[in-house]
């Protein structure tokens, strides 16, 4: 899974929820925008509620969580590195799932994805890394 969206592959993540990295690193950049800790405080692997649960259920949460405090978000912009499989026609359902578990526009959320070109583990097919910033407005501006 990558963005709430199977994709076919041969190649997998581990981790202890679906390991969704994309979603991870959108989550965690929506909490410190926020101030509001991050995904380990909220979801810790150590707590058996979260094993196995799709990242996006977690995004949902997230999001409630920046509703509660009054919090909104203004957009996300998001990146996947990885080598394999190519992921670039599977963007479009990335953003809209994303958005639809925030309640905001596809328009609002960015989602790219590029190569590691070979270099390193990232670049020798050995993993998945993704990066993610949001614009929240604060509840008092």
């Amino acid at each position: 899974m990558l963005g709430g969206v199977r994709i076919p592959s041969r190649f997998g993540l581990l981790g202890h929820s679906d390991a969704d990295v994309l979603l991870h690193a959108i989550c965690d950049a929506l909490l410190g925008s926020a101030a509001l800790g991050d995904i380990g405080v909220h979801f810790p692997n150590t707590d058996r509620r979260y094993k196995n649960i799709s990242s996006l259920k977690l995004l949902v949460h997230v999001g409630g969580l920046l509703k509660k405090d009054r919090f909104s978000v203004i957009n996300i912009d998001s990146t996947i590195v990885l080598e394999a499989p190519k992921v670039g026609r599977f963007v479009p359902s990335m953003r809209r799932k994303i958005a639809s578990a925030l309640r905001i526009p596809p328009s609002a959320v960015s989602v790219k994805a590029t190569t590691n070109e070979g270099l390193g583990h990232l670049g020798r097919g050995g993993g998945c890394a993704a990066f993610a910033v949001a614009s929240v407005r604060a509840p008092d501006s």
